[in-house]
């Protein structure tokens, strides 16, 4: 009967653990689980502890933390008066900071306009106390470039990381915290079927995504590593 009782109490201490390991992360409980049972030697079928981790919990995350950033920038835009320049959107699961390519640039230039650094300097006051990452992507239309040594892909490039240049140079943002990407005309936001058109699709856009290890956890935000422009 002692024994039998003591077995019975570690049987209770055990449970226990399993239980607030569970309540911390079901993945690793079922990974504890499924090791205890081939220790006892409990045969099971593998569908019965199938891990299958869960991204539902980290999709909220990601749209909450989407939603409050937008709210925030939004009210920011109002506060600042660059609500004519910059247009805020949220795609791909990130914030984007819009802006027509001749706020910025002359047609077919990757040399930044006088004008432009009053407004690149609000796009740093806007993001820099953000957790954020700050992406610089270039996009043309699909006009032939008219160069033959450059194409609209290395113009969209070219813009990006001038961007990015001026951010870093003039000690605007950290260049830890940056990146840029060209993508020519391969993402237009409209059919390049009219001048109108093709003048929306011509634009610099800032993604803002998380950094550091959050990025794990919130798995289709989009990362800088993984994009290429064809």
């Amino acid at each position: 009967m002692v024994t039998y009782s003591d077995m019975v109490t570690l049987l209770l201490t055990f449970f226990v653990l399993l239980l607030s390991m569970a309540q911390m992360d079901k993945v690793k409980f079922l990974k504890v689980a499924n090791s205890f049972r081939s220790a006892f030697g409990i045969v099971g079928t593998q569908d019965s502890v199938d891990i299958v981790p869960t991204i539902i919990e980290t999709g909220s995350k990601t749209e909450d933390l989407v939603q409050r950033v937008y709210r925030r920038l939004e009210t920011q835009l109002n506060e600042l008066k660059l609500n004519e320049d910059i247009t805020l959107a949220k795609d791909r699961g990130a914030v984007v900071l819009r802006l027509a390519d001749a706020v910025l640039f002359e047609a077919g230039k990757w040399e930044l306009k006088p004008e432009a650094r009053e407004v690149l300097a609000g796009v740093a006051e806007l993001v820099r106390p953000l957790p954020l990452h700050l992406r610089a992507e270039g996009h043309t239309d699909d006009l032939p470039f008219e160069s033959d040594e450059l194409t609209n892909w290395d113009l969209s490039m070219m813009r990006a990381v001038t961007i990015v240049k001026y951010f870093e140079t003039n000690k605007l943002f950290p260049l830890d915290r940056m990146s840029a990407v060209g993508y020519g005309s391969q993402h237009p936001l409209v059919p390049n079927n009219s001048p109108e058109n093709r003048a929306i699709n011509r634009r610099v856009e800032f993604v803002l995504e998380s950094v550091g290890g959050y990025s794990e956890e919130l798995p289709y935000l989009i990362n800088a590593r993984d994009q290429f422009p064809f």
